[in-house]
C-alpha cells in the first residue's frame, strides 16, 4: 500500500497548532490562513486550538411546545467559565439518533459512545452553546415520523430557533450542524429563511435521496432501505441499544414525570409504518406512498428547494465522500447549483469521515485529515462567518477541496469539473480489450448471463452509510470473473481521472427490465484488482429526459419519473447510458484500466428482474460503439 505524505504533516501541524494555543473565540484576528503550495490544501485553514479552554456543563432537558401543541426535546449543553452575562452563538443539532442516551451527557448523533462525535464537546469547549434535540416523532420527543423531513419536522425548526434567539445566554447567532441525518437537518433549517441562522455544516448528508442514497440509478437500495429503516422504527419505540457498560434506551426529559412523558410519546407512535415498508414499494421517483400520505422522496429532499436556500443566503460548508454511497455526488451538485457561500471537502472517507477508504490505504487507516482536524476546519469556517467571533475574511467565498486518491494529494479548484478536465473515451473491444481506437468493424458483441450472486461485499460504499464503518472492497480479481470484463493494456504514463466518468453500453436483453452496474478499476502489475468508483442504471429509467434537472448534471440526465419509464423490448437494441459516481485518482504508469459489468450486486441491491435468467449482449461495432467516457486532467 502507498504510504500517505501528509499524515506526518497533518501531526506536526497539530503539535504547532497546540503549542500556538490561540483560542478562536479571542477577540484578536486570527493569523492568516496556513500556507500551501497553489491548488493544495493545509488543514486547518485557520490558526485555531485544538483544545478549547471551556469545560461542559451538566445538560438540561426540556421540552420545547411547537405550534401544533407537540412537545420536543432537546438538551442544552453551555461552556463552563464564560464571564457573566456573555452571550454566545450555538450550535443546533436535530437527530432522529436520540439527542442523548440514559444516563448519559449529549455526545452527538454521530458516534454516540465517542465525546467527539459530532462536537458537542468540541464546540462547547470553543465557546459555543449546543443544542441537541429529537426530530419530532423520534427519541424523547412527541409526534410522529412517518418519514425523513416531513414538513411538520422542518417547521419545528424556526420555533426551536425563535426559542434560542431568545435566550439570556443567546447572542441571537445560530448554526446548523450535523453529520448524516443531522447533516440534512442543518440543510432544510437554511430552507426556513431564519434570520438568526447564519451558517450550515453539512457533513456527509443525502442531497437527492433518491438519487445517491435509496435508490442509485434507480435500484432499490435493499441493504440500506431494509437495514436502516427497520432500526429506526426500532429505535423510535425505545429499544434498548447494546453497549460496552449494557443496554441504554433513550434520554428522558426529567425524572419519573420524564420517563411517564416518554412512555406517552412512544405509545402514541406505535402504530406509525417503517420507512422500509413504504420504501419497498417505489419505483419511481414521483411515486407516492399510501403510508407518507401523498408524499414522494423529492418532498424530502433539500436539492428540491433550491430556490428558498438559495434566497438565504446562508453560507454553506459541506462534506462528502468519493467512496461513501452518493454524498460525493450530492454536495458537487450543490456546489455546482446553489449560488450561497460554500466551502466543499471530498475526500477519501467512509461514512462521517472515521476511516481513510482510499484503495490506495491499508484496512483501519487513519482519516486523512484526522477527524479533529475536520472539525477544526469546521471551526475556521465559523469564525469566518458568524460576525463578532474573528475579523479576519477567507478571500475565498466558493471553494471546492478535493482529494487525489494515487497521489494522495489535496488540492483546490473554484469549479467543477476543475479546469483542464477533458473527457476521453475507452472503447469495450473484442478479447475482453478496453481501447482507445473507436471499433470500425460492422460487427460485434458478448455475450453474458447475468450473474445474481455477484457482489461488491458487505463493506462497500453503500454499507458505510449505515454503519459508518471502513470502506474495503479488497482485491477485485476474483469477483470480476463472474462480471463482464474489458481492460486496457498498462499505461504508457500516468492518468488522473477527475470527475465524473459516463458510460455508453450499446445492449440487448433477454428480458424487458434489468440491472446495468459498472466498476471501474484498475489492475496493477501484480494482478491486484482495485476499485476506484462505479455506477448502475436501472433499464426501466434509461430514458435521458429533456425536462430542466432540479441540479446541475454533467452527464445525461435520468428523471427517474413515472412519465420517463421505458421498458426494454426483448432482443432490440438499446443504449444504456449513465454517469459514474465522481472521483479523482491517478492510475500510475504500467497498470492498466478495466471496467467490469454486472446486473446484480446481490448483498447490497435488490434483484431487477425478481424472476428469470436474463442474458444481455454488449455490442462493440462501428455502429454501437459501447465505451466509457473517462475525465482525463492534464498533468
Amino acid at each position: 500500500m502507498m504510504h500517505d505524505p501528509q499524515r506526518a504533516l497533518h501531526v506536526v501541524l497539530a503539535v504547532v497548532l497546540a503549542i500556538m494555543g490561540q483560542a478562536c473565540h479571542s477577540p484578536e484576528p486570527s493569523s492568516p490562513a496556513a500556507t500551501s503550495l497553489p491548488g493544495t490544501y493545509t488543514f486547518p485553514s485557520c490558526y485555531v486550538a485544538p483544545e478549547g479552554k471551556y469545560g461542559a456543563s451538566p445538560a438540561r432537558s426540556l421540552y420545547l411546545r411547537m405550534r401544533d401543541g407537540v412537545r420536543i426535546a432537546v438538551d442544552v449543553v453551555l461552556p463552563e467559565g464564560l464571564p457573566a452575562a456573555t452571550r454566545i452563538p450555538t450550535i443546533l443539532i436535530m437527530t432522529r439518533y436520540w439527542r442523548a442516551e440514559e444516563g448519559r451527557q449529549p455526545s452527538g448523533p454521530w458516534r454516540p459512545t465517542e465525546l467527539t462525535a459530532d462536537g458537542v464537546t468540541f464546540w462547547v469547549s470553543h465557546g459555543f452553546a449546543v443544542v441537541i434535540g429529537d426530530v419530532r416523532g423520534t427519541g424523547a420527543s412527541f409526534g410522529v415520523w412517518p418519514h425523513h423531513r416531513s414538513r411538520d419536522e422542518t417547521r419545528d425548526f424556526s420555533e426551536i430557533i425563535d426559542w434560542i434567539a431568545g435566550q439570556p445566554w443567546s447572542d441571537g447567532q445560530l448554526a446548523g450542524f450535523g453529520t448524516s441525518y443531522s447533516a440534512n437537518t442543518a440543510d432544510w433549517m437554511a430552507e426556513r429563511n431564519h434570520p438568526a441562522l447564519k451558517a450550515v455544516i453539512s457533513r456527509f448528508p443525502d442531497y437527492d435521496p433518491y438519487a445517491d442514497l435509496y435508490f442509485p440509478g434507480g435500484l432499490p437500495n435493499s441493504y440500506m432501505g431494509r437495514n436502516w429503516g427497520l432500526e429506526v422504527k426500532d429505535m423510535d419505540l425505545n429499544v434498548k441499544r447494546r453497549y460496552d457498560d449494557g443496554p441504554r434506551g433513550v434520554k428522558p426529559v426529567g425524572g419519573g414525570e420524564g420517563a411517564r412523558l416518554l412512555a406517552a410519546a412512544i405509545e402514541a407512535r406505535r402504530h406509525v409504518p417503517s420507512v422500509w415498508e413504504a420504501l419497498s414499494g417505489i419505483t419511481y421517483r414521483d411515486d407516492h406512498p399510501q403510508e407518507w400520505g401523498g408524499w414522494s422522496m423529492d418532498d424530502w429532499g433539500i436539492h428540491a428547494q433550491r430556490e428558498a436556500v438559495g434566497r438565504s443566503d446562508v453560507p454553506i460548508q459541506s462534506w462528502g465522500s468519493w467512496m461513501d454511497a452518493g454524498t460525493a455526488n450530492g454536495v458537487l451538485h450543490r456546489f455546482t447549483t446553489l449560488t450561497n457561500p460554500q466551502r466543499v471537502f471530498v475526500g477519501a472517507w467512509s461514512h462521517g469521515g472515521d476511516h481513510d477508504a482510499s484503495p490506495y490505504q491499508s484496512e483501519n487507516a487513519a482519516s486523512n485529515p484526522p477527524f479533529q482536524m475536520q472539525l477544526l476546519e469546521d471551526l475556521c469556517f465559523l469564525e469566518r462567518h458568524l460576525s463578532g467571533r474573528n475579523t479576519s475574511r477567507d478571500s475565498a467565498e466558493r471553494l471546492l477541496v478535493y482529494f487525489t486518491m494515487g497521489e494522495e494529494q489535496w488540492k483546490t479548484t473554484p469549479t467543477w469539473p476543475p479546469r483542464g478536465s477533458e473527457p476521453q473515451r475507452w472503447y469495450c473491444a473484442s478479447g475482453g480489450m478496453l481501447k482507445r481506437d473507436a471499433p470500425t468493424a460492422p460487427d460485434g458483441a458478448d455475450s453474458y448471463a447475468i450473474d445474481f450472486q455477484a457482489t461488491t461485499g458487505t463493506r462497500n460504499r453503500w454499507m458505510t452509510n449505515n454503519t459508518g464503518d471502513d470502506v474495503v472492497y479488497g482485491d477485485r480479481g476474483t469477483a470480476d470473473r463472474r462480471l463482464l470484463a474489458y481492460t486496457s493494456e498498462p499505461l504508457a504514463e500516468d492518468v488522473e481521472i477527475t470527475g465524473q466518468p459516463v458510460v455508453a453500453l450499446h445492449i440487448t436483453s433477454t428480458h424487458t427490465d434489468g440491472a446495468f452496474l459498472v466498476h471501474f478499476e484498475e489492475v496493477a502489475p501484480d494482478g491486484y484488482v482495485r476499485y476506484l468508483t462505479g455506477g448502475q442504471l436501472r433499464a426501466l429509467h434509461r430514458r435521458i429526459s429533456d425536462d430542466e434537472p432540479p441540479y446541475r448534471v454533467l452527464g445525461p440526465y435520468h428523471s427517474f419519473k413515472r412519465k420517463d419509464g421505458s421498458p426494454l423490448a426483448p432482443g432490440e437494441t438499446a443504449e444504456i447510458t449513465f454517469e459514474l459516481m465522481p472521483v479523482s485518482v491517478v492510475v500510475r504508469a504500467g497498470h492498466r484500466l478495466r471496467i467490469a459489468i454486472a446486473g446484480a450486486d446481490a448483498d447490497t441491491f435488490r434483484r431487477i428482474p425478481e424472476e428469470g435468467a436474463p442474458t444481455i449482449m454488449v455490442y462493440r461495432s462501428v455502429t454501437h460503439p459501447s465505451h466509457i467516457a473517462l475525465p482525463i486532467k492534464g498533468r
